[in-house]
């Protein structure tokens, strides 16, 4: 037993050297970076101080983070809407179209995500195929507002990050019990029944992770909402970018990631707290 401990240990060892120097010292360097102040160009200098972190209370940081949030929020919940159904859809489907569907959903990972991007940025331009099209059918006379808005921000972070709710929810659809739900409606359950009280609930476990998933990199997406979103949409993401690269304040973007660290594992110690009790709390 004890021999057998020590190779688990010794297996675990590279990963855990990985983590601390790339992961522990990086982090460590971010949240000292965090403490000191601007200098010239890319340079810091001290003293040590909380400055930064006082900065947090303007009303366009807090905007910001708002912003952020919302999107982010509603990013998940309308990937929850849309990408349950598929998920369910693929799980139930024959082996040989389920493998025809699951590629046409990883496909697009294929393309680099900011190529992806473009090509909404063009579909959304008021001389776009989409304006061309409505105005040719006679539905609109002349072009809509689509690009540099909100809601295609919105557009683009769902078609970016629904494959992140999808994959983990077909994961749980396809690992049900299907006797389970038999039993559901031979006890006189109907189908709607029988999928609130039973379906669900076994699948939560890959719904809660989908939901993670999704929700955590929405907050931090910046390239989305810059292509997309223009100078109107600034998300937290668009921020540190900009502290970073026009700004030239290191200080105060490690000040902005440290935010988004924390809320970050703010998030996954709750879903790590869920985690047990994931199969249960739809009951």
């Amino acid at each position: 037993m004890q021999s057998e401990k020590n190779r688990t240990q010794l297996a675990a060892l590279p990963m855990s050297l990985w983590a601390l120097l790339f992961v522990g010292m990086s982090l460590l360097y971010i949240i000292g970076l965090s403490l000191l102040s601007r200098g010239e160009g890319f340079t810091s200098q001290g003293p040590l101080s909380l400055d930064n972190y006082a900065r947090l209370g303007s009303p366009v940081y807090v905007k910001s983070l708002l912003l952020s949030m919302r999107l982010a929020g509603l990013t998940t919940l309308i990937c929850l809407f849309m990408g349950y159904p598929f998920a369910y859809f693929i799980a139930k489907t024959r082996p040989r179209v389920r493998t025809w569907l699951l590629i046409l959903l990883i496909a697009p990972f294929w393309t680099n995500a900011l190529i992806r991007i473009y090509g909404w940025k063009i579909l959304f331009y008021a001389n776009g195929p989409l304006n061309t099209l409505l105005m040719r059918l006679g539905l609109i006379q002349r072009p809509l507002k689509l690009l540099y808005t909100e809601m295609s921000v919105l557009v683009g972070m769902v078609y970016a990050m629904i494959p992140f709710f999808v994959l983990p929810v077909y994961s749980s659809v396809e690992r049900i019990d299907w006797t389970m739900v038999e039993a559901s409606r031979d006890l006189g359950a109907s189908p709607l029944k029988a999928f609130l009280t039973v379906t669900v609930p076994m699948t939560a476990p890959g719904m809660v992770a989908g939901l993670v998933l999704t929700f955590i990199p929405s907050i931090g997406l910046f390239f989305i909402s810059d292509l997309l979103g223009g100078s109107n949409t600034m998300l937290w993401g668009n921020l540190i970018h900009n502290e970073l690269l026009k700004s030239h304040d290191m200080p105060f973007a490690a000040t902005l990631s440290v935010v988004l660290l924390l809320l970050t594992g703010l998030i996954i110690l709750l879903y790590r707290r869920m985690g047990g009790k994931a199969e249960n709390m739809f009951f």
